[in-house]
């Protein structure tokens, strides 16, 4: 009997996914979204109303109460943090979502956090401050890794990932001192880093009884690889490869059923559906945040798995009204697959409004509407994530292939149209030994250039006469000659240090080499620049000095200045107590050079379609990655004194130490036949060699046309590390990049191969929408 009548609060994918469930329910009769969007518009039995708005609570009732509504369906979290519920409570009309005390576990991170330690709920360890003293001490007083989060940011803006004490401690400095983040950082949160893969699960519950579908991986990042900025989910798949029944149990009897008796004890029982984000650490799963509402993408995917006589209406009903246990919900064993469509610029700026044809797709698959809308009979963009393809297959490899299949044949066409072509791709990593990556190491490349991000504002404020006050960059400039010096030149200067590196140096009490790596890191970033290497700073930080290893170190300094041809005229030296520990130390250095405005580089305005680009081998690691190379040694077994797997003349120690190549002599003489140099160091080709493009240009790379350095191949093996994580991480053979005019490509690579190992490696292409540097060939990285 079709006697229920369901208000559906919301206008993206999930809600679509909502509509279309629920439009299979025999019982239901009606269902009118609010707002709705041009895929709930032509679902069978619902209704668009744009009469009353989403935010007002008292009209939505007054709406639900006109149509005879009994069950209403809030997608979003913001009514629920609001309170909607309760206003529907009042009115006596049952709504399948949480209490506005409950809905705290999402609208309240600090809530949250405490209500894990209240209950024992497994979670990364945790202190909130607002005091930067306190803060700093709790960062002496622990010995794991962290993550530090300014409060009140959101989409994973505002997040550090420190690889040392010291490091930990500037960056509370930047944060709650410095205001980097602006207010947001008046309180910070201290979290233990977890490690690990990052599952979520969707969980039915009317406040005592659970039912739980089937975990989902999710798809942050815009790019392929997991590459560039968070979005709102750009893919997810279900079940996982890592889901097991004893895996399932354990979330169960050690996270869900605690969370539901924990919050019934707070006398504010959970009913609808908890989103809990898990990562799955070595030590079992942790919670890494509750929803209080379903997940998108996570919902496109998992409720296609409900069988066709679980009831998603009666489900619903029985949550708000306390009988879930007397329900039935069976899940198919199939898989399940979703490919999200964003608009050209997501999660920048996008053009909405654009016309877009959608055909039924095949069977096996189904199309849900985000941010789409009818205007007049034609459907158009009306968001940043505009449309999602599912497939459900008996494999996840037939689900897979059949959702990029149907995009294939053009079943969803729309001007600027742009999706991640690796969804699952973390589910067919071929090899059973888990894959490293270095975030799973302690650092995210992607948290420093958001934080890069964040605070050009506060450096740009700081702009004077002659001065590039932008950052971002491989250094910084200041024209001397609109300072009140005519014809100076421009003085260029960077700095840098040289990481976790120091750490094998420390191991193997070899401080030599390091120092030249001090002078590399910071005169390869002026001479991408055109300019000239002049003068070089150290700076030395130890908890005592030892006149032995400071020495050795600042020889290394003096080595890389005569290779650089550049003066050592000063630095610094601090004994700190306290701040380092027994025999540790740290480095940093600053470069001082000067160019001519007509040698600055890059030349972005000459750089056209074709351009060659030249890859100069590097020595070996160089002095980017160490975090993950440290952690590859280890899980390998090795010490540092053992023979290098890669290279048997040397111990692993010393092969790794190599320094890093400095290139500024071989560039000096032909830098007036280039249009640009990328510095290949921390973020690895992807991110390096799109910082000397202009935005209409990317760079198109061959792996294959170089000759990789055995040490590469051992650590992507040793480590399971995916290629495109490897091209992120390390320079892979490459230290410097070359743009070149195509018909001066032969010339330059002549001149440089007097000193240097020079390769062809790509060309500049037409950019777009993508990111700035495409590796080809990576499947062929065996």
């Amino acid at each position: 009997m079709a006697d229920v009548r369901v208000l559906l609060i919301g206008n993206g994918g999930r809600e679509h996914a909502l509509a279309w469930k629920l439009s299979q329910s025999s019982r239901v009769e009606a269902i009118f979204a609010v707002p709705g969007n041009g895929g709930t518009a032509t679902c069978s039995k619902v209704t668009n109303v744009s009469s009353v708005s989403a935010e007002d609570f008292p009209g939505l009732v007054q709406f639900a109460k006109s149509k005879g509504v009994n069950l209403v369906v809030p997608g979003p979290e913001a009514p629920l943090v609001d309170g909607v519920e309760g206003y529907f409570r009042d009115a006596g009309i049952p709504c399948f979502g949480p209490s506005k005390e409950a809905a705290r576990l999402e609208g309240s991170k600090t809530y949250s956090k405490d209500f894990m330690r209240k209950y024992n709920i497994p979670t990364a360890e945790y202190e909130n401050f607002s005091d930067y003293d306190k803060a700093v001490a709790y960062i002496d007083s622990i010995n794991h890794d962290v993550v530090i989060k300014a409060t009140g940011l959101a989409a994973g803006k505002g997040v550090i990932l420190p690889q040392s004490k010291t490091e930990a401690k500037e960056a509370l400095k930047q944060i709650m001192v410095d205001k980097a983040f602006g207010a947001a950082g008046n309180e910070v949160v201290i979290e233990e880093l977890l490690l690990g893969d990052e599952l979520s699960v969707l969980t039915f519950c009317d406040g005592y009884t659970t039912r739980s579908l089937p975990l989902a991986q999710d798809h942050k990042r815009i790019f392929e690889g997991d590459l560039g900025p968070n979005t709102g989910g750009m893919g997810c798949y279900a079940p996982t490869n890592i889901t097991t029944p004893e895996l399932t149990e354990k979330i169960d009897r050690e996270i869900l059923e605690p969370t539901i008796a924990g919050m019934r004890r707070e006398r504010q029982p959970f009913r609808g559906v908890l989103f809990t984000g898990l990562m799955i650490t070595s030590a079992g799963p942790k919670v890494l945040e509750y929803n209080v509402r379903f997940g998108d993408p996570e919902t496109q995917t998992v409720l296609p798995l409900l069988s066709a006589d679980t009831d998603l209406a009666e489900i619903m009903l029985a949550c708000a009204n306390g009988y879930l246990d007397n329900c039935h919900l069976t899940i198919e064993d199939k898989f399940s697959a979703t490919v999200v469509l964003a608009a050209g610029g997501y999660p920048g700026s996008y053009a909405k409004g654009t016309p877009m044809t959608v055909q039924s797709p095949p069977n096996g698959s189904t199309i849900f509407h985000a941010g789409t809308a009818l205007d007049g009979g034609q459907l158009k963009t009306a968001g940043g994530r505009v449309i999602a393809i599912n497939a459900v297959g008996d494999s996840l490899r037939a689900a897979v292939d059949s959702a990029y299949g149907a995009l294939a044949s053009n079943v969803i066409e729309f001007e600027g149209m742009f999706y991640r072509k690796d969804i699952a791709h973390r589910a067919f990593r071929t090899s059973e030994k888990a894959a490293m990556t270095y975030a799973q190491a302690g650092v995210d490349i992607q948290a420093g250039n958001d934080f890069v991000e964040k605070i050009k504002r506060a450096v740009a404020s700081t702009k004077r006469a002659g001065a590039d006050a932008e950052i971002g960059g491989f250094g910084g400039e200041l024209d001397l000659s609109q300072c009140g010096y005519e014809n100076a030149p421009i003085l260029v200067g960077a700095i840098d240090g040289v990481g976790t590196k120091l750490m094998i140096a420390q191991a193997m009490k070899k401080h030599d080499t390091v120092g030249i790596d001090l002078v590399a890191m910071n005169v390869n970033d002026l001479v991408v620049q055109g300019a000239t290497p002049l003068m070089f700073l150290d700076y030395y930080g130890c908890s005592k000095l030892d006149l032995s290893t400071a020495a050795a170190f600042v020889e290394g300094v003096a080595d890389g200045c005569r290779q650089a041809g550049c003066a050592l005229v000063g630095g610094e030296t601090a004994e700190m107590p306290g701040m380092y520990q027994a025999e540790d130390y740290d480095a940093a250095g600053c470069a001082i050079g000067t160019v001519t405005s007509d040698a600055k580089l890059p030349r972005k305005d000459a750089m056209v379609e074709g351009d060659v680009l030249l890859g100069l081998a590097s020595n070996g690691v160089h002095s980017n990655g160490f975090s993950l190379v440290r952690r590859i040694v280890k899980s390998a077994g090795l010490d540092y004194t053992d023979k290098a797997p890669w290279n048997e003349s040397q111990t692993v120690g010393e092969a790794l130490l190599v320094p890093t190549r400095i290139y500024v002599k071989s560039l000096l003489p032909v830098l007036g036949h280039i249009k640009g140099l990328a510095h290949i160091t921390g973020g690895g080709l992807v991110e390096n060699v799109p910082r000397m493009l202009p935005d209409t240009l990317a760079a198109e790379i061959n792996l294959g046309t170089w000759e990789m350095l055995p040490v590469f191949n051992w650590l992507k093996t040793a480590g399971n590390v995916d290629p495109a994580e490897m091209c992120r991480t390390f320079n892979t053979s490459i230290g410097m990049v070359v743009a070149v005019d195509a018909a001066a490509a032969d010339r330059v690579l002549e001149l440089l191969s007097a000193e240097e190992k020079v390769y062809t490696i790509g060309r500049l292409v037409k950019r777009e929408q993508g990111p700035g540097c495409v590796v080809q060939g990576l499947e062929s990285w065996k």
